[in-house]
């Protein structure tokens, strides 16, 4: 039985969170018999168990097999070239050394030769055997051989750190090909049987590779009352074989999760039973480029002209397939990632949100007021936890990570302190009495919390402060003002309010209690 080989280029790839699915594509014609047909070269990474082998022609599949494809050097393209010019550089970095070298001893022999040529000459100047003349004319000669030699050195030097520096550029360019760089490969060889006369058959191959994966970021721009969510998918692989310009699909299912149902183990209670105390001995021790903002420009584009509206700039995003339990959303762009783990980034989705919009502040810990957008999911993606990039209109505000948010999922987005909102918490009152004979003292303090708002539209301010909490019978707090009365409250002395602002309008919260100690107890834990 004849082998013969097919090219069968990489077609599809479906991109999943830890991993990918690779489909390969070719044809041939065979004549009537068993043909065993192989592809290869395939990476090592290869999970034999997923492959599987379809196509299309008068032909039938009689098995599949996946050999160890054993070769004596890598045989990519990429580390092909990049090894034979690493092997260059090293061959003319030795010779540069090489060369300096005996441009070291040259030199080396120049000075002794003129160290010996000085007594020799002054001998022979004494006896009037040697002109002066010919002392200055060697003594040149010896000189300028010198500096030439010392000219070359130099030369040498600088060549010899380009020659390295390039070596060095040339080693991380192989080590972020390392998954191409092992000389073995597998192959995948399929038997067929034909019974027609020259049988036209095309063979697709699929097969799962470890090493390839995307995660989600996001850019979330908020413009007036609207937040607007880029969504990103970064696709990255060191399987050892590229991936050209195809057709890449990007899946949030998770095939290497458990699909079984959790069983439930019993759940037992008894009673505490003290271990016995641990005596130890003396001698034991003790051991992105961020997107333009909508509606801008193009970078280069030609002013528009008075009075005509220029169109909003558009996003192309990816085609959606919803499944039962999880997405693929194919890119609009076709996106080739070599096999070097660099991220290759695709827009997924451009989602419109509504936002409703307020301000918090605690001005016990600090005087500052932060804006918070509170906003539902109304598209129907599932937008996966990541890391995302928060914008004010085009000013960039700050880097968060996004939880899982499902469609009609609230979360909320903190946007920063608004300066223009000022706050003060100011300690308005204070009184203590001494104890006398069998009487209780008393500490008793009023703080008086303003808010101003300073924006050109009205706004939602909600106030947190807290009364302190007694751990103590001794020790009585009483709440002696609270105007106006908190919204919230809970068992812990968390006060919340919420203040509803007009432009240039300011409120104010009036907060006092009274601690009451009974006779001898000290207080700890008060602050002002």
């Amino acid at each position: 039985m004849d082998t013969t080989e097919i090219d069968a280029p990489v077609v599809g790839v479906t991109v999943f969170p830890d991993r990918a699915r690779v489909t390969r594509r070719g044809g041939l014609r065979l004549t009537p018999g068993q043909h065993r047909v192989r592809v290869a070269p395939l990476p090592l990474g290869l999970r034999r168990d997923s492959v599987r082998v379809g196509g299309r022609g008068p032909a039938v599949v009689l098995g599949v097999e996946v050999t160890t494809w054993r070769q004596a050097r890598s045989t990519d393209a990429q580390v092909v070239a990049l090894e034979q010019r690493r092997r260059e550089l090293a061959d003319d970095l030795a010779e540069a050394e090489d060369t300096d070298a005996i441009e070291q001893q040259r030199g080396e022999f120049l000075t002794r030769l003129a160290e010996r040529a000085g007594g020799t000459y002054a001998r022979a100047l004494a006896a009037g055997d040697a002109a002066p003349g010919d002392v200055a004319v060697f003594t040149d000669s010896v000189a300028a051989q010198l500096a030439e030699s010392r000219t070359r050195r130099r030369e040498l030097a600088r060549r010899r750190t380009e020659l390295t520096e390039e070596l060095a550029a040339l080693g991380r360019e192989l080590d972020a090909a390392r998954g191409k760089r092992a000389p073995d490969r597998l192959a995948v060889e399929v038997i067929v049987a034909v019974q027609e006369e020259q049988a036209e058959v095309e063979l697709e191959l699929t097969y799962l590779v470890d090493g390839a994966g995307w995660q989600p970021s996001y850019d979330v721009r908020l413009v007036e009352d609207t937040v607007t969510v880029t969504w990103f998918g970064a696709v990255s692989q060191s399987t050892g074989e590229d991936w050209p310009e195809c057709e890449l699909q990007l899946s949030t299912a998770r095939p290497a999760a458990t699909t079984g149902v959790p069983e439930l183990s019993p759940w037992y209670l008894d009673r505490f039973r003290p271990a016995a105390p641990l005596v130890m001995s003396a001698q034991m021790s003790v051991g992105m480029v961020v997107p333009p903002a909508p509606g801008g420009a193009p970078v280069g584009a030609a002013p528009a002209r008075a009075g005509a509206a220029r169109p909003k700039l558009q996003q192309s995003v990816a085609e959606v397939e919803q499944g039962v339990s999880a997405a693929t959303y194919r890119p609009a762009r076709p996106v080739a990632v070599p096999a070097d783990g660099s991220a290759h980034r695709a827009t997924i989705a451009v989602l419109e949100l509504p936002a409703r919009l307020d301000h918090v502040t605690v001005p016990l810990r600090a005087t500052e007021a932060h804006l918070r957008a509170t906003v539902r999911n109304t598209s129907v993606h599932t937008l996966l936890p990541g890391p995302a990039a928060v914008f004010h209109d085009a000013d960039f505000i700050a880097s968060i990570r996004l939880p899982m948010w499902a469609p009609g999922e609230e979360t909320e987005l903190a946007l920063g302190v608004d300066d223009r909102l000022r706050v003060q918490r100011k300690l308005h009152r204070r009184t203590e009495t001494k104890a006398t004979l069998g009487s209780t003292r008393r500490r008793e303090v009023e703080y008086l919390i303003t808010v101003a708002n300073h924006t050109p539209r009205p706004a939602t301010v909600e106030v947190r402060d807290q009364l302190p909490v007694s751990r103590d019978e001794a020790v009585v707090v009483r709440e002696t003002t609270l105007v106006p009365p908190p919204v919230e409250r809970t068992e812990l002395g968390e006060l919340t309010w919420r203040l509803s602002l007009a432009p240039g309008d300011s409120g104010e919260i009036a907060l006092g209690f009274r601690v009451e100690l009974a006779k001898g107890v000290e207080l700890t834990g008060w602050r002002e």
